[in-house]
C-alpha cells in the first residue's frame, strides 16, 4: 500500500458575496477533487492546537503527525534546516521576508505594508538584494542566509526567542505599532528600506509596475529544533515535494526524503506536472512508502485577496496534482490511500490564516465507498466526521484509526 497526502495550503475559506455565497473550494471546478470525494470518507479536522497561532508551520507538522506541542521550537529554525543553516544551541533563528512598503512617508513607522511577498519576487532578484542588506548589516552576531523567493532567514547569535508580528497579518496597515521592541532589530529593518528603496532591481520594478522589495521584516523567532525520524515513528519511508523551505525543513528534520522539482517556485504558476510526477516516482520507482504534495498556491492567492487567483490555484491541484498522481499509482497498479486537505483556512476576507477547522477526503483505492459527498468545507461539515486533534488525522491515512 502506498500513501500520498496532497496539500492545498490555506485552501479553505469562507463563503464569499461575489461568489454567490459559496467558498473558493465549493466554487471551484473540482472534478476530481468531487468523484473522489464520492467514494471516499469526509470530514473536518482541527489542525491548530487550542491556544496556538495558525501557522503552516504548527499545522503540517500536525498533518504529518507531531504534535505541535511537543515538537514546535519556531518556524524559522525548521526553514534554517532546508537551506542547510547549522544552527547552534545558541542561535535564534528569524525569517526575513522582503515586503512591499508605502514610499510617500517620511518617517518609517509612517509606513503601510503593502505586499509580504513582494510580488512573489524571483529567487534571482531577491539574492541580489539581499546580499546589499548584507553588506549593510551583517556582523558577527547577524547573519542573513537566502532562502526562496521572498522567504530568506536571519541567525541571531546568542539572541532571544522575541515576539514579532507576521507581514501576513497586519496587510494595508501602518507599521509602527508592529515593529519589533528589540531596538537593534527595529534598526535593522529601518536601514534595509534605505539599502533597498533605490536599488537597481527595485526601480526596475517599479517602472514594469512590479511591486518592490523595499524593506525586511523580522518575524518567526525560535531555536533549534528536535524532530523525530519519520520512519522511525511510522515504519514507513516518506518523501517531502514542496517548494517551500518550512516544508523542505521540516522534511530535513523528520529525515524524510526531500525532493527538488525544476520550476516548483510556491506561487500560482509553479511546475505542478513536476510534482506530480516527482510522486510517482518516488512513490513507483524509488521505493518510498509515502508522498507528502504540498501546494502553496492557494494560500498565496488568499494572501493577495484574489478571488479569482484563489478559485485558478484549487483547480490546478485538482486537474494537474490530483487527476495525474491518482492515474499514475493506478497505471502502475499499486494499491493507495490519498488523504487532500488543506492545512489551515486562509479566508479572502482576512488575508491571513485562521484557526477554523479544515475538510478533509481520505480515499482507499481498495475500498471505495458510495456517497453522494462533493468536496469542501459545507459537506465536511454535514459528514459528521470530525478529527479533534490534527496531529491524529495520518492515523487515518495510514489505517491506524478510523472515525
Amino acid at each position: 500500500m502506498k500513501y500520498v497526502v496532497v496539500l492545498g495550503d490555506g485552501m479553505a475559506d469562507r463563503p464569499i458575496a461575489e461568489l454567490g455565497d459559496q467558498t473558493p473550494l465549493s466554487y471551484a471546478d473540482t472534478p476530481e477533487m468531487d468523484q473522489l470525494a464520492a467514494v471516499s470518507e469526509i470530514g473536518m479536522v482541527h489542525t491548530i492546537p487550542e491556544g496556538m497561532k495558525p501557522g503552516s508551520d504548527t499545522a503540517n507538522l500536525s498533518v504529518l503527525g507531531y504534535n505541535p506541542r511537543i515538537y514546535y521550537s519556531g518556524r524559522s529554525p525548521l526553514e534554517a534546516l532546508s537551506i542547510g543553516v547549522d544552527m547552534k544551541d545558541t542561535d535564534i533563528a528569524l525569517r526575513c521576508n522582503l515586503v512591499t512598503l508605502s514610499e510617500e512617508e517620511e518617517n518609517y513607522e509612517e509606513r503601510t505594508i503593502i505586499d509580504h511577498s513582494s510580488g512573489e519576487i524571483s529567487t534571482a532578484d531577491a539574492a541580489v538584494l539581499l546580499d546589499a542588506v548584507r553588506e549593510g548589516l551583517e556582523n558577527e552576531t547577524y547573519k542573513f542566509y537566502v532562502g526562496t523567493s521572498y522567504r530568506h532567514l536571519l541567525i541571531w547569535d546568542k539572541g532571544e526567542v522575541v515576539e514579532l508580528t507576521q507581514p501576513h497579518d497586519v496587510l494595508g496597515q501602518t507599521i509602527g505599532q508592529y515593529l519589533p521592541e528589540d531596538a537593534v532589530l527595529r534598526e535593522m529593518m529601518r536601514k534595509s528600506y534605505d539599502i533597498l528603496v533605490n536599488h537597481p532591481i527595485n526601480v526596475e520594478r517599479k517602472k514594469n509596475g512590479l511591486n518592490p522589495a523595499n524593506s525586511c521584516w523580522f518575524w518567526g523567532a525560535g531555536t533549534k529544533p528536535a524532530l523525530s525520524s519519520f520512519e522511525e515513528k511510522t515504519q514507513l519511508k516518506g518523501a517531502m515535494i514542496s517548494a517551500v523551505d518550512l516544508l523542505k525543513g521540516i522534511a530535513v528534520g523528520a529525515s524524510m526524503k526531500v525532493v527538488e522539482v525544476e520550476g516548483a517556485n510556491g506561487g500560482l504558476n509553479t511546475n505542478y506536472e513536476g510534482k506530480a510526477q516527482a510522486a510517482i516516482d518516488v512513490l513507483t520507482k524509488e521505493g518510498y512508502d509515502f508522498a507528502y504534495i504540498h501546494v502553496e498556491a492557494p494560500d498565496e492567492m488568499g494572501h493577495q485577496g484574489s478571488v479569482e487567483r484563489k478559485v485558478k490555484a484549487i483547480e490546478y491541484l485538482d486537474s494537474r496534482i490530483i487527476k495525474p498522481v491518482k492515474e499514475g499509482l493506478e497505471a502502475a497498479g499499486e494499491d493507495f490511500r490519498m488523504l487532500v486537505l488543506p492545512d489551515h483556512p486562509t479566508p479572502i476576507c482576512m488575508r491571513t490564516h485562521s484557526s477554523d477547522s479544515v475538510p478533509y477526503l481520505l480515499y482507499d483505492s481498495t475500498k471505495p465507498q458510495q456517497h453522494d459527498w462533493k468536496y469542501n468545507e459545507a459537506e465536511g461539515e454535514a459528514s459528521g466526521n470530525y478529527v479533534a486533534c490534527g496531529h491524529e488525522i495520518i492515523d487515518y491515512l495510514f489505517g491506524r484509526k478510523t472515525c
